[in-house]
């Protein structure tokens, strides 16, 4: 005789400590409404380990906002932790979208180098080839060392 009553509790232990795993490994930041992030994130969602610059600031903003297929203005705004502009750094935006199979859709991926225009300010043209929800990865380096990631999302029409 088997007692199928015994596996249950079980299994909701199961679920809700896999619900509680999916919640947690959530990085970054949530979606920002309409394509444009401001503000200053914590320090994990714009440091990577070892980062150079601590308090390191990563303000992403974008035109139009918000983002669309097709062309797109891209602004990041670097600062260091007292406010100044960094302003010799490279400064790279990576946008990705993951695979859709149930559509039949690959995964996208397109990169941005941006150039400095002054004060901290670095600016590019990003060609975005969908609207949808896109990954954005900010990297700030200087040479080959990173001083500094900021990972968040931006919707596009």
């Amino acid at each position: 005789m088997t007692r199928h009553g015994c596996a249950w509790p079980w299994c909701w232990c199961l679920l809700g400590l896999g619900l509680i795993a999916l919640g947690c490994g959530r990085g970054g930041e949530a979606p920002a409404a309409g394509g444009t992030v401001q503000g200053t994130p914590r320090a994990p969602a714009n440091q990577s380990p070892g980062a150079a610059i601590a308090g390191l600031s990563i303000e992403f903003q974008s035109d139009p906002d918000p983002m669309r297929a097709g062309d797109n203005m891209v602004d990041v705004i670097v600062k260091d932790a007292d406010g100044s502009p960094v302003t010799d750094a490279t400064v790279t935006v990576v946008f990705s979208m993951p695979a859709m199979p149930s559509m039949n859709m690959p995964a996208m991926r397109s990169t941005a180098s941006l150039a400095h225009e002054g004060s901290g300010r670095y600016r590019g043209n990003e060609q975005l080839s969908m609207g949808g929800t896109w990954n954005v990865a900010v990297t700030v380096s200087r040479g080959p060392e990173e001083l500094g990631r900021r990972n968040l999302s931006v919707i596009a029409k």
